[in-house]
């Protein structure tokens, strides 16, 4: 299997998503989006790192405070 960028692979899937609607308006679709990639986004990170914070902090280039509260909105910690 040949790695895809991700910005490819998020392209097909709205496409996609919008296909599926058969015409239809989608509300909110930027906090749909942002919720669909960044709570697996947070938890793989958070794999990856054996859940330090700190680290997956630096990897993601976000304060630690803020990771944390994202980390709780998404009911990972």
């Amino acid at each position: 299997m040949r790695n895809r960028p991700l910005r490819s692979l998020t392209e097909e899937a709205l496409g996609r998503y919008f296909k599926d609607l058969n015409g239809h308006q989608p509300t909110n679709l930027y906090n749909l989006v942002l919720g669909e990639v960044e709570a697996p986004l947070l938890a793989s990170v958070m794999k990856h790192t054996d859940g330090n914070q700190t680290v997956a902090s630096e990897i993601l280039g976000i304060n630690r405070a803020t990771l944390r509260k994202k980390l709780k909105q998404y009911s990972l910690i």
